[in-house]
């Protein structure tokens, strides 16, 4: 009997909003199940058992129960510490392949999903333990079940055999029915949201009648801003806040409440939400500090909290955070403690700072910056970054959202949501802690190499997040994207009334890797009817200082018409103070004429803001006070851009894996190594190597010179011998390798200089000789909470001094091994540079797509180092000439898959173990 899976123990939102636990089955679950069975109406049950069935014996009692995890398994969904659906499979004896499912879910709770998160489950479990098909024999009555499966994406076959269906089906994830699950996920969370965003009611526990406080400022702003519902504030000590009446208790509140805010000091909180529950409240803000922030008796009180919220199938924003704002016209809500309350618009927000928050609505304020709804997350208990990304996806008030981010709590996840997301909006992210004190040690050239920020620009880039580097950026950004289409491309046309702030415009979109083309003569010529002989036409279009708002309205249309240029920024220095308005209606009036076709931005270099000059009811013109600032937002913008034009690609499945050759090589390693791991043998090395297909040249391990020479008598060909030392990274720094080796005295000579050259001698590696080709880098490490990383470069012994690699985050696309090996400075060489010969470009990217599958695969390997792998001439492959392997035990049923659980809400059990 295999070990209880406790890393499926997980909650789950539902199609209504609601979240239910979800866990294997126990021994001890009988009772439970008993009281299940008789809570089932008569047709479920005939549904489930194919006859009338009025009990379940002991003995069947104790066999639903008891499974082993392997050939029998069976998932429970509770609510209320009761169980209110079942889930199960038996393997097929005589076709182990296959396993017979069924399930059944209490009349009440049907319509809700569960049975599709039930067969999640079990197919997730399925495939993990080697089973390639699923069959159930379903009542033509019994339409939901049907539906159930029709509606899962998976390849069905269905028959009828004396008026019962046979259904089977593949539990391959196909496309299909990863979309149903990602449908299933994202209108599930979004609706266990919708109460948060908008309540009908809300209570706030806590409400002071001290203005100055949390309580007082939080309470004011909602009554202040017009919620559209009841506020009741409840405070224990006081008759009346505000002038209105308080409760003792949300309890003593007559009316349903559907959202609380909790501004109580943390040792009351867990009562203030047990007192929630009880009320039927559907979400909770948790305004409160003193919880994980402060260290482990902290995260024990936050843990009470949320378990307390999870039974009850509430959701919970922080704590520790500063609250939640809509500024739909429909709710109306400031429920924040916040001073300042934003214009309604189109940007949605969320940061981990609560202080930060308060900055960032300020900002928003005074530049005029849209905002649809704004969430300070605080600890991420439950609600996450993740979880509103998905409400976001599909809110039609939001066009661009904008993220503040700490850290990750399932960045596997998150890749995965912003990639899908980020191709319909915009998704903006400020991530702090991009150095750090202590970079993690490394003990191998990829350990070295990956900085503690490279994982979070590898993440971001293959999502398409546009990743700003200051707040200030950000908002930079954001004003841009959030009032004008996406850029088409790089070219820009620019206008000023100045000369030197055209040169600066220009210097800073080309130093951003854009273009500024010169224009045609015909397009010259259009401009020049209304400009004087001192003008500059050729771009930047230099209009001189006498120029004013027909010279403007004229040139900007000619330019925004025309198909020479992507992108226009018009610049403007006022010449006196009466000129201004003017100038700013021409923008305007250009900026609606060309509204959503090309990207139109402006630069006013006066400390006289014209923000609310240049916006209009249906259109607004971003703009900046230099141009360096509207430069970086502009290249941003267009990476964007040309992001969005790239396919997606698509993790290829190589049929000549022996994954579980792998699996036995690291398993056995480990069980030499001990709990704390280490470096494979080369022998173990290369065979881990070969069951992913990823070539290498003839080797043998020797430990004596006699050894030595008959391991190259028998490879018959000039070799290279190499020391084995855990010890030595650098292994040719220290005279540890000698190539070329010919002779039996040239064999034994080099046998002993590469022994003496190390102190920790663990072998001798003699291998066949590879010339020629280039010498190129493919590594892996594992990231604490990224998890795998690849890495790609050009080798040998300089790679961390010149650094020119590049990264990306398992899994790794066709598309994306391809960009990885073309997108670092000395990808020119293996294309043929000068005397430089081509390599095989597509051995490599398979190389790359090898290890990303390996590293999936196989999470107990931490690094690894392929370098030098050589790059052979076009179409003769490539070969991993030395490579190195460190292994440490992972958690139990660790899966790339299960960290990813399409529908799961808050963290993962296992992602702290990826």
């Amino acid at each position: 009997m295999s070990k209880y899976p406790a890393e499926y123990e997980i909650d789950i939102a539902l199609r209504d909003g609601g979240v239910v636990r979800f866990r294997p089955i126990k021994p001890d679950d009988s009772q439970k199940l008993y009281e299940h069975f008789h809570r089932l109406g008569p047709e479920s049950r005939y549904f489930r058992f194919f006859r009338v069935k009025k009990d379940l014996s002991p003995k069947e009692l104790e066999y639903f129960s008891n499974v082993d995890y392997d050939h029998r398994m069976a998932f429970v969904a509770i609510h209320d510490d009761k169980i209110i659906a079942v889930g199960r499979y038996d393997r097929d004896a005589e076709d182990p392949a296959y396993a017979e499912v069924a399930f059944v879910v209490e009349d009440q709770q049907q319509s809700r999903g569960i049975g599709s998160q039930l067969l999640q489950l079990m197919t997730t479990h399925a495939r993990k333990r080697g089973i390639t098909g699923f069959r159930a024999f379903v009542l033509p009555e019994n339409v939901q079940m049907m539906r159930l499966f029709r509606n899962s994406g998976y390849r069905l076959e269905r028959t009828l055999d004396e008026g019962v269906y046979s259904v089977s089906f593949p539990v391959a994830l196909s496309e299909d029915a990863r979309a149903a699950d990602e449908e299933r996920e994202q209108r599930a969370v979004a609706a266990s949201l919708l109460p948060i965003f908008y309540p009908r009611s809300i209570a706030v526990i806590g409400a002071s009648r001290n203005r100055a406080s949390i309580g007082g400022r939080l309470f004011h702003n909602l009554v202040k801003g017009n919620f559209s519902g009841p506020v009741f504030p409840v405070n224990p000590k006081a008759d009346v806040v505000n002038s209105i009446r308080t409760h003792k208790s949300v309890l003593d509140i007559a009316d349903p409440v559907d959202l609380a805010f909790i501004v109580v000091p943390a040792r009351f909180a867990l009562n203030a939400v047990k007192e929630c529950a009880e009320k039927g409240v559907r979400g909770i803000v948790m305004i409160t500090a003193g919880f994980s922030e402060l260290g482990e008796e902290g995260r024990l009180m936050e843990q009470d909290l949320l378990e307390v919220v999870r039974s009850a199938g509430m959701r919970m924003v922080g704590p520790n955070c500063m609250g939640v704002l809509n500024t739909d016209v429909a709710v109306s809500m400031d429920g924040t403690f916040a001073p300042v309350f934003p214009p309604r618009g189109n940007v949605a927000m969320s940061s981990q700072s609560g202080a930060l928050g308060i900055a960032i609505l300020d900002y928003a304020l005074r530049n005029n910056i849209g905002i649809s709804t704004f969430v300070s997350v605080g600890n991420k208990a439950d609600i996450s970054g993740n979880d509103l990304l998905l409400y976001w996806e599909g809110d039609p008030a939001t066009d661009v959202i904008v993220l503040y981010l700490e850290s990750f709590g399932n960045p596997r996840r998150f890749a995965r949501i912003a990639k899908r997301i980020a191709r319909k909006k915009p998704i903006l992210a400020v991530k702090s802690g991009r150095t750090s004190a202590g970079t993690r040690a490394a003990s191998s050239h990829t350990g070295a190499l990956a900085s503690a920020d490279v994982a979070v620009d590898a993440l971001f880039h293959q999502a398409g997040v546009i990743r700003t580097n200051t707040l200030e950026e950000l908002f930079d950004v954001t004003v841009l994207l959030a009032n004008q289409p996406v850029p088409a491309g790089r070219r820009v046309g620019v206008i000023t009334n100045a000369g030197g702030p055209g040169i600066l415009a220009a210097d800073a979109l080309e130093s951003n890797g854009l273009t500024l083309p010169e224009f045609s003569e015909e397009l010259q010529g259009k401009l020049r009817e209304v400009l004087s002989e001192e003008a500059s036409t050729r771009n930047p279009v230099d209009l001189i200082a006498s120029a004013g708002a027909a010279e403007y309205a004229h040139c900007l249309n000619a330019m925004l018409e025309s198909d020479e240029v992507d992108a226009v920024i018009a610049s403007y220095i006022p010449a006196s103070p009466l000129g201004t308005p003017e100038i700013a209606a021409a923008l305007r009036e250009a900026g609606a004429r060309n509204h959503g076709k090309k990207t139109f931005l402006s630069v006013f270099m006066s400390y006289d803001h014209p923000g609310d000059l240049l916006a209009g009811e249906d259109v607004r013109v971003p703009t900046y006070l230099f141009p360096e600032a509207a430069a970086v937002a502009l290249a941003r913008a267009v990476r964007y851009g040309e992001w969005l034009q790239t396919a997606e690609g698509e993790v290829p499945t190589f049929k000549d894996l022996d994954t579980e050759a792998g699996r036995e090589i690291v398993a056995r390693a480990l069980e030499r190594l001990g709990p704390e791991g280490g470096w494979l043998e080369p022998d173990e090395v290369e065979d881990v190597l070969s069951s992913f297909g990823i070539r290498l040249p003839e080797s043998k391990l020797v430990l004596s010179e006699e050894e030595a020479v008959q391991a190259a008598a028998e490879i018959g060909k000039p070799v290279a011998v190499k020391v084995v030392s855990s010890s030595a990274l650098h292994k040719s720094d220290l005279g540890g390798v000698m190539l070329g080796v010919r002779e039996e005295e040239g064999i034994r000579k080099a046998f002993q200089k590469v022994t003496s050259a190390v102190d920790q001698v663990e072998g001798v590696l003699i291998q066949e000789m590879v010339t020629g080709g280039h010498e190129v880098l493919v590594g892996m490490t594992e990231d604490p909470l990224f998890g795998p990383l690849i890495v790609f470069g050009m080798g040998g012994v300089l790679v961390e001094l010149v650094g020119d690699v590049s990264f990306r985050i398992t899994p790794v696309t066709d598309l994306e091994a391809a960009a990885m090996v073309r997108e670092i400075k000395s990808a020119k060489l293996l294309e043929g540079y000068r005397s430089y010969p081509a390599g095989d470009i597509q051995a490599v990217e398979e190389v790359i797509l090898r290890v990303s599958a390996l590293a999936d695969a196989l999470p107990e390997i931490r690094e690894m180092d392929l370098n030098p792998v050589m790059v052979l001439a076009p179409g003769e492959g490539a070969k991993a000439v030395d490579a190195r392997i460190r292994v440490t035990p992972t958690a139990r049923g660790w899966s790339p898959e299960l960290v990813d659980l399409p529908g799961q809400v808050g963290r993962p059990k296992t992602a702290s173990s990826s």
